[in-house]
């Protein structure tokens, strides 16, 4: 990929219909665009700003959660979904997702255009409306955030914040400075607590319950 001003990746199905997308945003911004299969691995990104755009009517859920895993250390790289249908699709999809930029079907390709520039120019792309149910979410989340949590111990929220930022089982053991099998016993208590059965669960379960990581967390990240 070369260097430039900016680029687009483009999560969905290869088809006509989607090359036809590649080509006007091609032509109408003048920056790259890439299509990626859904379950494809992403490729380093040279240029200084990206926009990753997860098309929901090709990706789902657990799909859109593991491209949300693989950028979430490029703070260079945007993410955005588009084909989402309606406000309330947004909404739910952005208690689970760290979405800068949110597009609907309804949307035509100029406002689309538009929203992916401002995307790469660095602001956030949502509605109004869309932006004050988001903080809304989050006031509820802040006024939950000093409850007892499921009977979670310290280390336990430590873990399952990692867990809910996309980290491996790996990547958190190192974090923490244990071994992956305590981790793993960790997990096996943490599901029985909060009554889920896979990562992808927990993952869900902590962003909709966590305001944030446990603060001592960002002081184990600086050791990476």
């Amino acid at each position: 990929m070369g260097q430039g001003k900016g680029m687009v990746l483009l999560v969905t199905d290869s088809n006509p219909q989607s090359q036809l997308f590649i080509d006007y945003i091609h032509e109408q911004l003048d920056c790259p665009v890439t299509a990626v299969a859904p379950h494809d691995d992403i490729e380093e990104i040279k240029q200084d700003r990206a926009v990753l755009l997860l098309d929901a009517d090709h990706v789902d859920d657990d799909t859109m959660q593991a491209w949300q895993a693989k950028v979430v250390d490029h703070d260079n790289i945007a993410m955005a979904a588009f084909n989402l249908r309606d406000e309330d699709h947004s909404a739910d999809v952005l208690a689970t997702l760290h979405l800068q930029g949110v597009f609907y079907r309804s949307d035509d390709l100029m406002l689309i255009c538009k929203g992916i520039s401002k995307l790469l120019e660095g602001d956030l792309w949502m509605s109004r409306t869309l932006m004050t149910r988001l903080i809304d979410f989050y006031r509820r989340q802040q006024r939950n955030a000093y409850r007892p949590v499921c009977g979670l111990t310290h280390r336990e929220l430590e873990i399952i914040g990692l867990l809910g930022s996309g980290a491996s089982n790996s990547e958190i053991a190192d974090r923490l400075f244990v071994s992956e099998h305590t981790v793993k016993s960790h997990l096996y208590n943490i599901f029985r607590k909060i009554k889920v059965h896979n990562r992808i669960q927990a993952m869900n379960w902590a962003r909709h319950n966590l305001v944030a990581i446990p603060p001592n967390l960002s002081r184990h990240k600086q050791h990476n």
